[in-house]
């Protein structure tokens, strides 16, 4: 359930021109300014569907697709406000991407095809949209949550791969 600041809340001026500048965080219905979900936790993978063709489209390699799909990833997310560290743990490759809503940078792709792109992480309403601009066309993620599952669709060219994690208790 997000949180509605009223516009009778008493807020700083820093906090009130961070929410003014988020175009999603004003609620016209309620008259507040919506806050997105807390994505902080671990998460574990239970379910992975069409990884093999999301692999392919990124030109990874046979022997490495197949131990990937055999891997049931844990994600590690530290979230403070905008600022993001998400860490992905598994028993083959650990891989930690750290970034701030709305700021682009240049990440290398370590976890999967080890490329060089330009990324920027950005809202829309609770959920996490990455756009990758490198040697592949249409890349990217989003991340969601619904209840203490966390969803994650990972994209690349016309391969989407689908993935859920539950939250560890």
């Amino acid at each position: 359930m997000p949180c509605i600041l009223r516009r009778n809340v008493a807020l700083s001026a820093s906090i009130l021109k961070k929410l003014c500048q988020r175009s999603d965080s004003f609620d016209s219905a309620t008259r507040g300014f919506t806050m997105p979900i807390d994505y902080s936790g671990t998460w574990d993978m239970t379910s992975n569907e069409h990884f093999e063709g999301y692999m392919v489209a990124l030109g990874i390699d046979f022997a490495t697709r197949k131990i990937a799909n055999m891997l049931k990833p844990q994600k590690v997310i530290e979230q403070d406000s905008d600022s993001f560290t998400i860490k992905t743990l598994t028993t083959f490759k650990n891989y930690t991407v750290s970034f701030k809503i709305g700021e682009e940078f240049e990440e290398v792709t370590k976890a999967m095809d080890n490329r060089k792109v330009q990324t920027v992480v950005n809202w829309d309403h609770d959920k996490l949209v990455c756009v990758q601009k490198g040697e592949k066309k249409n890349r990217g993620w989003t991340h969601w949550i619904e209840g203490n599952e966390l969803y994650l669709e990972l994209t690349c060219e016309d391969k989407v791969c689908k993935q859920i994690y539950k939250k560890s208790a």
